[in-house]
């Protein structure tokens, strides 16, 4: 039969008809769909992908962490007390049998051993040691701009040994220096990842729009780039790096070192986006409507495949943070005084760290949740920002 004799039902207006809902059901929902953004949408199917978005809450709860890691640390990064090197991880206690509920640790007996001249730990369970929320304890700076002191777990004695994930060789409380490590770690990943963003962006458009020369010699510099082996690069670049330069110098070559590596692949996808977009009705329509290139660019290229930029700046942040974490530890990158995960994991090279202080290595711990959430995060957002799926 053909199409025009075909008669197609309609619904009735009561509702009660088997063949479909209502009218005001089908416009209420064809207005709901029809007004949803493509952020909306992609939020939407983010949010069936379960592990994702468990990951998602895990690695908001790493930054928020990184950002106030000066009151959630027990102490500073710097504050040391050589009679507590290597100092065991001390367990929280919340019932004591005497004294009833309330935190508390035991303290430790030390001796020296009369061959190696080495502190030896014991935990004392005959003494404790009260602890407390948002006591006083060393004083820092927030942000580096307000004084304080206040703890948001420690000891209610100051001067008595706190040592939660134990103490490294110079009697440094390891998990303070943690989490004032993340500082460091996930903000080189953040600003690599900005500046790999804008190179690969304006490279990437430049090559794909404009195409001909300019797409030429940017996709030669791109494939001289990739064709370099990663880690001799990395290598060469971290030791033209003057050893006189400070840490907060030494901070900026080392993120400005991994941008000039990270954007090659940010470029080469936007130039694929770039060259199946530049044919599109709407690119041809706004050419016709007088918009200028950059116009074209920035107002209806780059919004159309932001949500794909942004799932793979989310696959490369981990990159980033895996990358500063092999300079330093190979004695490249950062170095101390500076903290962070990569220098920490300088201290775990030795057998000794293996045999006598293995909660040394909990830097590393650190790193693999860090980077298996964002790794869940930016997989959970390419399938979300999938058209296809």
């Amino acid at each position: 039969m053909s199409q025009e004799g075909m008669e197609i039902p309609l619904p009735s207006p009561g509702g009660d008809d088997e063949s479909g809902p209502t009218p005001e059901l089908a416009r209420a929902a064809l207005a709901q769909g029809g007004t949803a953004s493509q952020w909306r949408l992609v939020w939407r199917r983010f949010r069936r992908h379960k592990v994702a978005f468990v990951a998602l809450w895990v690695v908001l709860a790493i930054y928020l962490i990184m950002a106030f890691a000066e009151v959630l640390a027990p102490s500073t990064a710097t504050a040391q007390d050589p009679d507590y090197a290597y100092a065991p991880p001390q367990a929280l206690h919340i019932y004591h049998p005497s004294e009833g509920l309330g935190l508390y640790v035991h303290d430790f007996t030390v001796t020296q051993n009369p061959e190696t001249f080495a502190n030896e730990f014991e935990i004392d369970t005959d003494s404790y040691i009260p602890v407390g929320f948002f006591v006083s304890g060393e004083p820092y700076e927030m942000w580096g701009l307000f004084p304080m002191d206040v703890h948001l777990i420690g000891p209610e004695d100051p001067d008595r040994p706190f040592y939660l994930w134990g103490a490294d060789r110079a009697g440094r409380d390891s998990l303070s220096r943690i989490l004032y490590g993340s500082r460091v770690s996930l903000s080189i990943g953040l600003v690599g990842v900005a500046i790999s963003l804008v190179l690969g962006i304006a490279l990437g458009g430049i090559s794909g729009y404009y195409g001909g020369k300019p797409d030429t010699l940017i996709q030669r510099i791109i494939e001289f780039l990739m064709a370099i082996p990663t880690l001799p690069l990395w290598l060469a670049l971290s030791a033209a790096i003057p050893a006189s330069w400070g840490p907060l110098a030494r901070y900026f070559a080392i993120t400005a070192i991994l941008s000039v590596i990270g954007w090659t692949g940010m470029a080469r996808q936007v130039r694929g986006k770039f060259l199946s977009l530049r044919t599109e009705d709407f690119i041809t329509a706004a050419t016709l409507d007088g918009c200028s290139r950059p116009r074209i660019i920035f107002r209806h290229m780059v919004p159309s495949f932001s949500s794909h930029v942004i799932a793979s700046l989310t696959m490369a942040v981990p990159g980033m943070i895996l990358a500063e974490t092999s300079l330093s530890f190979l004695g490249l990158g950062l170095q101390a005084p500076a903290v962070s995960w990569g220098v920490l994991l300088q201290d775990a090279q030795n057998i000794r760290t293996i045999e006598t202080a293995p909660w040394l290595l909990l830097p590393g711990l650190a790193i693999f949740i860090t980077v298996l959430a964002m790794n869940f995060v930016g997989d959970g957002l390419r399938d979300a920002a999938d058209p296809y799926k």
